[in-house]
């Protein structure tokens, strides 16, 4: 059991506050969604959650251990903001078994299984460069899961992807919600929202303003 607590949190870049006063808290074995404009604090919100920014005030509890202060990163944590840091001159299988090192908790067969679960051929040597985007954004997805991680944050998981993936990518997030991990996604795709999560916060101006 997993449990995020936000706390008052704020954010400035260049004195414009990007987070005010921002409180919740997010739980193992559920999908939370982020709704709100371009500008409204979404990414920056999975940012701070992700331990990719310091905020300025506030706290952000991890099962009780505060973030930057007993921990630099969240313990067991897929993420996907923005641009993924895929090396393209490698294959699928030999980018994912590279970052796997880093941790030694994911087993080649772990690695095969989340590249099948996306939709790629984990045997397949084509390199990431000559991939598509709907490719990179499936790799992407399967380097987010391929650890089984308690905690997953992500930013436009469905973008890019065909009508079918969509369909795929949402059955994944599911199937891990149920294996017990918490999910947060932020996506300008309303279906996503709607199909996926079981809380929806609504963002403006940094604030949160309601949650359904």
């Amino acid at each position: 059991m997993v449990t995020i607590s936000v706390q008052n949190i704020n954010k400035k870049i260049k004195r414009v506050d990007i987070l005010k006063d921002f409180t919740y808290e997010f739980k193992s074995g559920f999908i939370y969604g982020l709704h709100g404009r371009n500008g409204s604090g979404k990414t920056m919100l999975l940012r701070a959650l992700s331990g990719l920014i310091v905020i300025n005030s506030g706290k952000i509890l991890i099962n009780s251990k505060e973030l930057h202060k007993d921990m630099s990163f969240p313990d067991k944590v897929g993420i996907i903001i923005e641009h993924t840091n895929l090396l393209p001159q490698y294959s699928a299988f030999t980018n994912l078994k590279m970052l796997s090192k880093i941790k030694n908790i994911a087993s080649d067969e772990d690695i095969r299984n989340a590249i099948l679960r996306v939709g790629l051929e984990p045997s397949s040597k084509l390199p990431v460069k000559k991939f598509s985007l709907g490719m990179k954004q499936r790799l992407s997805i399967a380097q987010a899961i391929f650890e089984k991680p308690d905690i997953l944050i992500l930013d436009e998981p469905t973008n890019a992807i065909d009508t079918k993936g969509i369909d795929e990518i949402r059955n994944i997030l599911i199937e891990e919600k149920e294996r017990g991990a918490l999910i947060i996604i932020a996506s300008h795709n309303q279906d996503d929202l709607n199909i996926l999560c079981d809380k929806i916060l609504f963002i403006e101006e940094g604030r949160l303003i309601h949650n359904d």
